[in-house]
């Protein structure tokens, strides 16, 4: 008697287990990992870690096969007449960055920071689609690195926008005109946590949507293990009409970090007055 009425206990425990293990294999998936131990080094009394991780990995990646295709296509732009291939692809890119993105956002000073928006566009999109090869790692899966993206922008924002109105003038056209004294306080207030949320919104809405995408994937796998391999069929199906969607996610969201970070620079420069 005494193990009939411990064996709904056991079972319990047993199945907690699992979904705890499902969990923590979902989350170790998604999760940053030390690939190379290097010792960290002291600069101005603080430990740096200068370790390789998975993701520092693939923006390495990232890097290497951006320097390599976009040398190729300058270099082909300048032997033929015409672009071919895949200089073609990447001058057509190129052109719905500007075209599209920069110039309506921005207007005609928005050339001068084309190489800062191309930069920006092509390695947003080559990390997020690197995530979705096999065995790869979404670098932009991880907030820091979408905090640090939006950091560049943020600084940018800020430099031009003093660069152009001064210190005290950019300050002063964040307030808009006509706003009565007693409420200039509050004003100030909402203005500057507005001032904060344009880059905590860049990186949440890239890390959220890039995270996203994996963790609903593996959960849809998950189930095959949870509910038995009855459950495959819909399993798989449902797993791959994800994974499309997040190629079609993976192009969104460089556009989308590329247009609002266009738009907040130049709103930045050129202020109300």
């Amino acid at each position: 008697m005494t193990l009939l009425t411990a064996l709904p206990d056991t079972l319990s425990q047993v199945t907690d287990a699992a979904h705890n293990e499902e969990g923590n294999w979902i989350i170790e998936h998604v999760s940053d990992h030390k690939i190379f131990s290097i010792p960290p080094v002291n600069i101005g009394g603080v430990n740096i870690d200068f370790s390789i991780t998975t993701n520092i990995l693939m923006m390495l990646i990232a890097s290497t096969l951006l320097v390599i295709v976009l040398t190729y296509s300058a270099s082909s732009n300048k032997k033929n007449k015409h672009p071919k291939g895949l200089a073609n692809f990447i001058e057509l890119v190129m052109l719905f960055v500007k075209d599209d993105i920069v110039l309506p956002s921005m207007g005609k000073i928005g050339v001068n920071f084309l190489p800062f928006f191309f930069t920006m566009f092509f390695f947003i999109l080559t990390v997020n689609l690197l995530g979705l090869i096999p065995f790869m790692h979404t670098a932009t899966g991880n907030v820091s690195i979408t905090a640090s993206l939006a950091s560049v922008t943020f600084v940018m924002m800020m430099f031009h926008g003093i660069k152009k109105n001064g210190f005290f003038g950019y300050f002063k056209g964040l307030i808009p005109h006509g706003v009565p004294l007693y409420v200039l306080p509050v004003m100030v207030i909402i203005e500057f946590l507005s001032l904060l949320t344009k880059p905590f919104a860049l990186c949440i809405r890239l890390f959220a949507n890039m995270t996203a995408g994996h963790i609903v994937i593996l959960a849809f796998i998950s189930l095959i293990f949870t509910l038995g391999y009855v459950i495959v069929p819909v399993s798989i199906a449902f797993s791959l009409f994800i994974y499309l969607l997040e190629i079609l996610v993976a192009l969104l969201q460089a556009y989308i970090f590329t247009i609002l970070s266009s738009l907040f620079i130049g709103m930045a420069i050129e202020q109300e007055h």
